[in-house]
C-alpha cells in the first residue's frame, strides 16, 4: 500500500529482510517515544493530529493519488478506513499518555490476535489467543494497580480499531491502486482529527518547533516504517514477518526505558512476554506465503 515510487529510492539498500522489519519496528516506536516526550508541550490529541496530518501530506506528495473517478462504495470504504486509522492512533496516543508504551503496545495486539482467531479454523490458534488473554488480564488494573485503568481501556480499544484497520486493509488494496488508498485515508483521518486536535491544543500546533518535531514523529512512526515493511514483505513470507512483528512490545518497552525512563514490574514483563509468544505462535502457524 506504499507509493511504488518510493521503493526504487530505497532499493539500493540490501540488508537482510528481518533487519528491515526490526528497523521498521524501532522507527515506529521511536516515533511513539518522541511523541510522548512532547506531551508536556502538546497533548496526545494535538500530537496525533500532527502525526496523521503531516503523514498525509508526505504520502500525498509521494503518491499523487486520484481524488476522483472512484465509486460511491469506494469512497465509503475510504471513510471507514480513515476513521479506523484516526481512532486507532488517537486512542493509542491517549493510552501512552497514561501507561508505559510497552504495555500499551502489548494490549493493542489484542486486536490483530482477535482478527487472526476470527479467520482461523485451527484449534491451536485459540490456544495462542487464550495465552494472550492471560497476559492481558495480568496487565489489567485488577492485577496491576499501578496501571491507570483508563489507559488500559484506551489501549484495548485501540486494538479494536487496529483489528478493524486490518480487516479493511484487504478491501482497500482491491479498491485503490498502489499507495492511493493509504494516502487518501490519511487525509480522511487528518480531517476527522482536525476538530479534536485544534480544540485540545489550538495555536500550539502552529509553533515552528512543534511542527518540526511533529514532522519527525510522522516520518518515524509512519512514512519510514511503512516503506521498510513494504520492502521486507517483498522478500520474506508473511508468517515470518508476523513473528518478527511480535517483538514490537519488547522493542517499545526497551526504547521507552532508555529514552523516557519508563520501568516495568516483573509482572508486566511476564504479561508482555505472553502476548509476544501468542503473536509469534499464531504467525508461525500461518501458511508460508509471500506478500504480492
Amino acid at each position: 500500500m506504499l507509493p511504488k515510487s518510493l521503493l526504487p529510492r530505497l532499493s539500493g539498500f540490501n540488508p537482510p529482510a528481518p533487519l528491515l522489519v526490526i528497523a521498521a519496528i524501532a522507527s515506529t516506536q521511536l516515533g511513539s517515544t518522541l511523541a510522548k516526550s512532547l506531551f508536556g508541550q502538546v497533548g496526545p490529541l494535538g500530537m496525533v493530529l500532527l502525526r496523521v496530518g503531516l503523514s498525509a501530506l508526505v504520502l500525498v506528495a509521494w503518491c499523487r493519488p486520484r481524488w476522483r473517478g472512484h465509486s460511491l462504495r469506494d469512497y465509503r470504504l475510504l471513510v471507514s478506513f480513515g476513521l479506523s486509522l484516526a481512532v486507532m492512533n488517537a486512542l493509542f496516543y491517549c493510552a501512552i499518555a497514561r501507561i508505559p508504551i510497552g504495555v500499551a503496545v502489548a494490549l493493542e495486539f489484542s486486536g490483530p490476535l482477535t482478527v487472526a482467531l476470527l479467520h482461523s479454523r485451527r484449534w491451536l490458534d485459540g490456544l495462542w489467543v487464550a495465552l494472550a488473554a492471560v497476559g492481558i488480564v495480568l496487565l489489567s488494573p485488577l492485577n496491576t494497580p499501578a496501571l491507570d485503568g483508563a489507559g488500559v481501556v484506551m489501549a484495548l480499544l485501540a486494538g479494536v480499531a487496529w483489528g478493524a484497520y486490518i480487516m479493511l486493509s484487504a478491501r482497500m488494496g482491491q479498491a485503490f491502486r498502489g499507495g492511493e488508498g493509504l494516502a487518501l485515508s490519511m487525509v480522511v483521518g487528518a480531517l476527522l482529527l482536525l476538530p479534536v486536535g485544534v480544540l485540545a491544543d489550538g495555536r500550539t500546533l502552529l509553533s515552528p518547533q512543534i511542527l518540526l518535531l511533529g514532522l519527525g514523529v510522522a516520518l518515524l512512526a509512519s512514512t519510514l516504517p511503512y516503506s521498510l515493511e513494504m520492502i521486507a514483505l517483498r522478500r520474506m513470507p508473511v508468517n515470518v514477518f508476523g513473528v518478527l512483528m511480535s517483538l514490537e512490545p519488547a522493542i517499545a518497552a526497551l526504547l521507552s526505558f532508555l529514552w523516557l525512563g519508563e520501568t516495568l514490574t516483573l509482572s508486566m514483563v511476564g504479561a508482555i512476554g505472553l502476548v509476544m509468544i501468542a503473536a509469534a505462535g499464531i504467525s508461525l502457524c500461518q501458511p508460508a506465503v509471500k506478500a504480492v
